[in-house]
C-alpha cells in the first residue's frame, strides 16, 4: 500500500471528531465488516461516529456486535464523512444524494472512481476489510474482539471462504491475526456463508429452477413474485449466485435480480481466467472485479435480461 495515502489519512482520523460512516446499498458482509469494523474503532478511541447503510443491516449479519447502531440515513452534523467499500458515490443511495462527497474513500474495487478527498484504494486486496485489519493498527486504532470478528467476517464473504483465485498467503495471515485477537473462523464463515434462513432458501429454489445456460453462460432470474411466494425480506440474492459459480462447465456465472424501483440487479462472476466481467459491469454504469462484479440497470426485466446476454457475450468473446 501507499504509505503517503495511509499517513494521510490517519493524519484525518486523528483530528477528526464526529465521524459519518457509510457504505452501499444491498450491503454484503464487506460493506458491513468494514462499516463496523472501522466505526467500532474509532469509538473506542472516543470519536463520535454514526454508521449509515440506506438499506440496514440483513438478517444474516445481525450476529455482529454493533450492528444494532446502524442507521438508514445520517442524522445531525459531522466534520469527517467516509465511505467504505463503494466503488461508485451513487452507490451510497439516495440518503447521499444532497451530500457533499466523502472527506475519505477506503475500497478495494479495480473500478474504483475515487471520489473521495483522500482516496485509499488497494485494488489487490481481497477485501476492503483486509486493508482495515493492516491500517488500523498504523492508525494508532485498537482491533478488540467484536472488531476482529467484523473484519473477518469481510475477508471470508469477499474471498467465499477463501476460495477465489485472489486469495493469498497475507490473505490468510490477516485472518490469523485476526483470530489471535478473537475472532472465531469456524462460527463466522457458518452465520455468513452456510447456514440460510428457511425463506432464503426457498428464494434459492426459485432461483435455481430458473437456471438456463448457453454460450458459456449461465444464469438465474429471482423476480419480485418469487421474493414474495419465499417471504425473503432482503431485495438481494441471498448469495444465490455463489451456488451459480460452483456449476461446472460454464465460463461465466449470472443472476439477474427484479427490484421493485424499477431497476433489475445484476451479478456477473468469471468461473474460468481471462474473463474480466469488470468491463462489461462497467459498461452498465457498475463496477467490481475481474472476477466479480455488478450493475444495477433502470428498466424492465424483459427488456434488460436479453440486452445484458447479448452484450456480455460479445465484450467476452462467448459463442
Amino acid at each position: 500500500m501507499e504509505s503517503a495515502i495511509i499517513q494521510q489519512v490517519g493524519e484525518r482520523l486523528k483530528s477528526a471528531q464526529s465521524i459519518l460512516i457509510a457504505s452501499h446499498v444491498r450491503p454484503d458482509g464487506d460493506a458491513i465488516g468494514a462499516l463496523l469494523g472501522l466505526g467500532l474503532a474509532l469509538q473506542d478511541a472516543g470519536k463520535t461516529v454514526q454508521m449509515v447503510l440506506q438499506d440496514g443491516v440483513p438478517a444474516s449479519f445481525r450476529f455482529l456486535q454493533g450492528y444494532e447502531q446502524v442507521q438508514k440515513e445520517p442524522k445531525g452534523e459531522w466534520d469527517t464523512f467516509i465511505s467504505v467499500d463503494c466503488a461508485d458515490y451513487k452507490r451510497l443511495g439516495k440518503p447521499f444524494e444532497s451530500i457533499r462527497k466523502p472527506d475519505i474513500n477506503i475500497d478495494h474495487h479495480i473500478t474504483n472512481e475515487k471520489f473521495g478527498t483522500l482516496n485509499l484504494i488497494v485494488g489487490e486486496e481481497v477485501a476492503t476489510s483486509a486493508i482495515l485489519t493492516d491500517c488500523l493498527p498504523k492508525w494508532g486504532l485498537e482491533i478488540s474482539q467484536p472488531i476482529a470478528n467484523a473484519l473477518l467476517t469481510g475477508i471470508v464473504t469477499d474471498t467465499l471462504g477463501f476460495r477465489t483465485a485472489n486469495t493469498t498467503p497475507e490473505s490468510l495471515r490477516q485472518a490469523a491475526l485476526l483470530m489471535e485477537r478473537g475472532a472465531n473462523l469456524p462460527e463466522l464463515y457458518m452465520r455468513s456463508l452456510v447456514r440460510k434462513s428457511y425463506p432464503a432458501a426457498r428464494y434459492w429454489g426459485a432461483g435455481l429452477s430458473s437456471l438456463e445456460r448457453s454460450d458459456g453462460l449461465v444464469w438465474g432470474t429471482l423476480t419480485l413474485a418469487d421474493r414474495k411466494a419465499a417471504g425473503y425480506g432482503g431485495n438481494d440474492d441471498a448469495d444465490l449466485i455463489n451456488m451459480i459459480s460452483a456449476i461446472d462447465g460454464p465460463k461465466v456465472g449470472m443472476i439477474f435480480v427484479e427490484q421493485s424501483d424499477g431497476h433489475v440487479k445484476i451479478s456477473w462472476r468469471a468461473l474460468e481466467d481471462g474473463y474480466n466481467v469488470a468491463k462489461v459491469a462497467k459498461h452498465f454504469n457498475g463496477g467490481g472485479h475481474a472476477a466479480a462484479a455488478g450493475a444495477d440497470i433502470p428498466g424492465k426485466l424483459s427488456e434488460i435480461q436479453p440486452l445484458v446476454l447479448k452484450t456480455t457475450r460479445e465484450m467476452l468473446g462467448l459463442k
